[in-house]
């Protein structure tokens, strides 16, 4: 028997698209003789579709769909992930579920049993679970049809009672079928690899695994779809980043004794090649063409502006460059000679008049009080006035460059430099920009070497550091990490070694601001844990703060 997987950038709710691809698929895989294509868990929506699932005009479409493609499927079958309708009218009204299709009609439906309802994830919201389980007679083999999640209750940690594989298992199977969405982070790939092979290894059966790839707003799916035979080998894996359809014959990936060598890029290169494709999918699917950024010679907005030429085109993207009295030489020259090395568009607007006037406004009212965050600020939000201007006339989407140490910590103002459509960097620590920066220039200089190295500033006020507000940025991001991505609470982080003083100043300045991050653009996600959907904490609660 020959299964192709077919790996495909979906766009969610875009119906017509969607098909389009899953019927090209459908048709290149059987001029390829195979007998099988599989595509990922809720192809047919996108995923994730969220409220759009309480909409019966959106799951009508969603069935008509899946019925036009089975009519494609005559001399090959087809798995497809889609939603479906209860029909029972206890528990909830849809279904998470993957179809068989063949000689032009749905033959089986098969249900998602465990539905994961943290981090990212909210399926239980929408899904009832599965309690029927059945294989799928083929071509002389027995098809075990799981969707993501009902593989992962395995190991030492279950976070179900239940285990849908054990049931399905009991049907004697010969092959694993897992149509999956996985969401990306750095470490997501090492970590799904582990889990498959601990299925493969307890079943004993080869296993074909498709993933999405592509963007939907801030969640990233890297593709990286599997082939594992009964004997653990990792015989095959699709690309990464990018969409991606191969044919494999089972007799031939059960012979397979040798380990496909695995390319194990570095954290810093999967971060740069999930962000590029972050941002280039979410301007097509809004269906931009063209960014704005504001380039102060800094090494967030050098790093932002790098990334959304790679993903936009050079031509595409236009950095505004906003130097104000406090503005260092070195500053508007750093910023003007990456542009000119990306041979991108660039502009200058001096904002020392705007600052003028809006002081003088404000005079009456601030008595003559000692300048303070107050006047930094307006520095800021004239800026993000600017740049919004220049968005709404020429139709560009702002790109946010603030980064996520700052994001934590609340060091960046509202309606300000918090300002954009899309927040590039939201979930990449500083310590993490600076690497990216070197990556970027690994060949050569892209990004001035001095944006790199000078101390990080905001200059809003005479000699101006980050340091004057925060902890050295080695230092902060490593009690971040330990507290947003690990969940460490302060008796860990002191016992870890961190000094007692700056822990308990650092939490606090997470968890008071809060509120500010509730008002920033969507967060492309790189990481396991990223400000947003996928971490939820209430604006007014007293912990730690």
């Amino acid at each position: 028997m020959k299964i192709a997987l077919s790996q495909i950038n979906y766009h969610i709710g875009n119906f017509e698209s969607n098909e389009r691809k899953i019927i090209d698929s459908i048709r290149k895989a059987k001029n390829k003789k195979a007998d099988l294509v599989v595509f990922a868990e809720l192809a047919i929506s996108g995923y994730p579709p969220r409220d759009f699932l309480e909409f019966d005009d959106f799951i009508i479409k969603c069935l008509d769909s899946i019925k036009r493609i089975a009519s494609e499927c005559r001399g090959i079958a087809a798995i497809i992930g889609s939603p479906s309708k209860n029909p029972d009218i206890k528990g909830k009204d849809l279904y998470n579920s993957a179809f068989f299709l063949s000689d032009g009609l749905i033959q089986s439906q098969h249900n998602k049993s465990l539905l994961p309802n943290y981090d990212v994830f909210d399926e239980y919201r929408y899904f009832e679970p599965n309690i029927v389980y059945q294989v799928v007679d083929f071509k002389g083999k027995k098809l075990a049809i799981t969707i993501c999640e009902d593989l992962w209750n395995i190991g030492d940690d279950l976070l179900y009672r239940g285990n849908p594989m054990d049931e399905l298992y009991k049907q004697k199977p010969d092959i694993i079928i897992n149509i999956a969405a996985s969401p990306f982070h750095y470490d997501q790939a090492k970590l799904r690899k582990k889990i498959y092979l601990q299925n493969v290894s307890k079943y004993r059966l080869p296993l074909f695994y498709v993933n999405h790839v592509g963007a939907q707003t801030e969640l990233l799916f890297d593709g990286g779809s599997l082939v594992i035979n009964s004997s653990g080998i990792i015989v095959d894996e699709l690309a990464y980043f990018t969409e991606d359809l191969k044919i494999y014959d089972i007799e031939e990936i059960e012979r397979q004794k040798i380990q496909q060598q695995p390319v194990n890029p570095s954290k810093i290169q999967l971060i740069n090649d999930a962000l590029v494709m972050g941002i280039g999918n979410y301007f097509n699917k809004l269906g931009f063409t063209k960014a704005i950024l504001g380039l102060s010679g800094g090494i967030d907005s050098a790093v932002t502006l790098v990334l959304a030429v790679e993903a936009l085109g050079k031509e595409n993207v236009r950095s505004i460059l906003l130097p104000s009295g406090y503005s260092s030489s070195h500053s508007i020259t750093d910023a003007e000679k990456l542009a000119q090395n990306l041979g991108s568009p660039y502009d200058t607007v001096r904002i020392n008049d705007a600052v003028q006037c809006l002081n003088l406004s404000l005079d009456p009212l601030f008595q003559k009080l000692p300048e303070d965050i107050a006047e930094e600020n307006i520095q800021a939000r004239i800026r993000g006035v600017i740049l919004m201007a220049i968005s709404n006339k020429f139709g560009y989407i702002l790109l946010n460059t603030s980064n996520k140490s700052e994001a934590a910590v609340g060091y960046g103002t509202l309606y300000g430099d918090m300002n954009g459509g899309l927040s590039v960097l939201g979930d990449v620590y500083k310590t993490e920009v600076f690497e990216l920066a070197r990556y970027i220039n690994r060949e050569k200089e892209i990004i001035p070497e001095n944006t790199i190295t000078k101390p990080p500033s905001a200059e809003l006020r005479p000699g101006q550091k980050d340091s004057d507000s925060l902890p050295e940025y080695p230092v902060l991001d490593a009690i971040l990490f330990q507290y947003i991505e690990q969940r460490k609470g302060p008796n860990d982080l002191i016992g870890m070694g961190f000094d007692e003083a700056t822990v308990r100043r650092v939490l606090k300045m997470v968890n008071t601001n809060e509120y500010k991050r509730y008002q920033t653009p969507p967060i492309l996600r790189v990481s396991s844990r990223a400000f947003g959907m996928g971490r939820r904490m209430p604006i007014v609660g007293k912990y730690l703060s």
